[in-house]
């Protein structure tokens, strides 16, 4: 796509954003999105992080969101009393620019699902979300599974708690 410099900014940059800095996200706190003769509109990086984060979640056979040690923070948040539970920001890292955004997910699958197939329909459902709800092109959304949950984890961590110790003889 060419343009004249005198049209918009895909001429300078080349039509492609730069991602070489990309940090996992809040640089800026607020970003351009729509620019009016009535004002201008900004959307929070974190917004979009919250987007990505729920409609990655809403994907059938995505267990949950993050490596292992957000993964564990997020445990640890559940059980504090009054906590906010897990952050449906934690896996998602965004890009944002002015007209595009950039989003890394890092996602657990449940035992069982095609990961290319879940991968497809993650990316489609975040794409749509994002851009319907903020009006920004998504130029890309990169997915890196970082485990498989099995059937019946959930029930052999609540049991291997330090606090029960396992006895071997009554």
């Amino acid at each position: 796509m060419t343009q004249s410099p005198s049209t918009g900014t895909e001429a300078s940059t080349g039509g492609t954003p730069s991602t070489s800095g990309r940090t996992g996200g809040n640089n800026t706190p607020a970003r351009l999105a729509d620019d009016t003769g009535q004002g201008k509109t900004t959307i929070a990086s974190g917004v979009v992080q919250k987007i990505a984060g729920i409609a990655a979640r809403d994907v059938s056979g995505v267990y949950s969101m993050g490596g292992g040690v957000s993964r564990a923070f997020g445990a640890i948040r559940e059980r504090i009393p009054g906590g906010t539970g897990t952050s449906q920001a934690a896996g998602v890292q965004v890009e944002v620019g002015e007209k595009q955004a950039a989003i890394d997910l890092d996602i657990v699958v449940e035992y069982g699902a095609g990961i290319v197939e879940l991968a497809r329909a993650v990316r489609r459902n975040v794409i749509a979300a994002v851009e319907q709800m903020t009006g920004l092109e998504v130029i890309e959304v990169n997915i890196a599974v970082n485990d498989i949950h099995m059937p019946g984890d959930d029930n052999n961590d609540d049991d291997q708690t330090p606090s029960q110790p396992s006895t071997r003889v009554e």
